[in-house]
């Protein structure tokens, strides 16, 4: 990976043990192993979408269940994007996107400029979708958007968990792919307050 913005965060707890490293000016390449398998595909069809380089590895207790594996993954990733996009200088800021997968379709409206505040809404209807309880995946937005330094609306329906989950990552990459780009206009960050924040 070039160290162009780039970062690597880690979080240990007795529970856990993350360490992430992302570059945002990559080509979707994700190795991701958190041991929750729907989870991992998420991570990695997000990554793909964004084009954003990604690694993440977590060791959990996954003998208790996945809650605080998915839940540290996602605060340890949301840190290294608060990391990696710095001052924010020169950021498009926001981004959109829907998308569809089959019956389902997500949309997703994105302020990366350091405003951390989620709004998620899935459709899920089942409690698991694999090994992954699928009660933990607004929570798991909420805290990548929060750590981050993210405004997030996210929605998602459909008939099938799967396709509305998957979806939802997807329409958050789309966005994301957007709201990071570098705007060759932009003098500064994008706020007529002169901060993002």
């Amino acid at each position: 990976m070039s160290e162009s913005r780039t970062a690597r965060t880690t979080r240990k707890t007795l529970e856990t043990d993350v360490s992430v490293h992302i570059m945002l000016d990559g080509t979707g390449v994700a190795a991701v192993d958190t041991g929750v398998g729907f989870f991992d595909h998420l991570l990695t069809s997000f990554a793909h979408h964004a084009l954003v380089d990604l690694e993440l590895t977590v060791a959990g207790d996954l003998a208790v269940d996945d809650h605080h594996t998915v839940e540290d993954a996602s605060l340890t990733l949301g840190d290294a994007f608060g990391q990696a996009l710095g001052d924010r200088a020169g950021l498009t800021r926001f981004g959109s996107a829907s998308v569809p997968m089959d019956e389902a379709l997500a949309t997703c409206a994105l302020d990366v400029g350091g405003r951390p505040h989620a709004v998620v809404d899935l459709a899920l209807v089942t409690p698991y979708i694999g090994n992954l309880t699928t009660q933990n995946l607004p929570h798991a937005l909420e805290s990548l958007a929060q750590n981050a330094g993210w405004t997030m609306h996210l929605h998602s329906a459909g008939q099938n968990d799967h396709h509305v989950a998957e979806a939802a990552f997807k329409a958050l990459a789309v966005a994301l792919r957007q709201a990071i780009a570098i705007d060759d206009r932009r003098m500064g960050v994008a706020s007529t307050k002169g901060v993002v924040t």
